[in-house]
């Protein structure tokens, strides 16, 4: 099966909507139990073939770097205590041929812009993006699907699913333009609209926060002019390359959780929780009372 060589992940974000913890604390450090956001989705490319994670990150988020860097002194520590089970935690096996590459993104100017200072490290290459913010739980992983849609022609793929109306305005979603999605939920779109309202959305299919692109996703990127806000939208990269290339959306099987909000990170740290024995037993005994 083919490989995506290299994976990009934008995490120079602020994280507003998590503060004050992430005044001092990246988002994508943030824990689901006991490992962070952003280690579940360098995992999810390393499954899709990467070699190399491309973090577009920030002078304020050196904790990302110290993360995916090895701790000699607590290595050492844990081997003298018989604690094999948390060394291999701290340094998966993995881990151990990719390669962990660092650009600062100076300034706050939008997902687009991220993606593009990308351009140099990707090559010609085609590469996926990767957004920590949202946590995908599926065999085999999101990442892993649109990589095998992608395979199929080499044509640019998002990942996405369905919406419901009510919250359909926090997304970029998809016009399908009287393509059908055929047996394996993948279709062509027309057209990408950049968090509409629900009387306008072309579909209740959303962008999902994975991609997998080809090298000319940066000319188009370079074309778009920053929005009132000055940030530089990837949406509108998009609509530039449909144009000239076809770029297709597959519904990912899978559950996915918005944790770039309050409520999907709670609701996906209980999610992984209750997927272990030991601490789903722990949550009922909570919500029951019967501590």
């Amino acid at each position: 099966m083919m490989k995506i060589k290299k994976a990009v992940l934008p995490v120079a974000g602020f994280g507003t909507r998590f503060l004050p913890a992430t005044k001092a604390i990246p988002k994508e450090m943030l824990t689901i139990i006991d490992k962070p956001l952003i280690e579940y989705a360098v995992e999810e490319a390393i499954s899709a073939g990467a070699e190399e994670i491309i973090f577009i990150t920030s002078y304020t988020k050196p904790a990302i770097k110290n993360y995916f860097s090895r701790v000699p002194e607590l290595e050492k520590q844990l081997k003298s205590t018989g604690k094999i089970e948390l060394l291999e935690k701290i340094q998966p096996k993995i881990f151990e041929n990719v390669k962990f590459t660092y650009i600062n993104q100076k300034e706050q100017k939008g997902l687009g812009h991220a993606i593009l200072l990308a351009e140099e490290a990707v090559g010609s290459d085609a590469f996926s993006v990767l957004l920590p913010d949202d946590l995908f739980i599926s065999t085999p992983s999101c990442l892993e699907q649109i990589r095998d849609s992608y395979s199929q022609n080499l044509q640019p793929t998002i990942a996405v699913n369905r919406i419901d109306k009510n919250n359909i305005h926090k997304y970029g979603v998809v016009d399908l333009g009287g393509n059908q999605l055929n047996k394996t939920n993948t279709a062509v779109i027309s057209n990408i609209i950049e968090k509409p309202h629900a009387s306008v959305a072309p579909s209740d299919i959303a962008v999902a926060g994975r991609y997998i692109f080809n090298p000319t996703i940066f000319e188009c990127i370079k074309k778009v002019e920053a929005d009132n806000s000055g940030e530089i939208q990837i949406t509108d990269a998009i609509k530039l390359l449909t144009k000239i290339e076809n770029v297709q959306v597959k519904i990912f099987d899978g559950e996915k959780y918005d944790c770039g909000s309050k409520d999907g990170y709670l609701e996906a740290t209980i999610a992984v929780a209750m997927k272990d024995p030991y601490y789903s037993n722990k949550i009922k005994k909570i919500i029951t009372g019967k501590l």
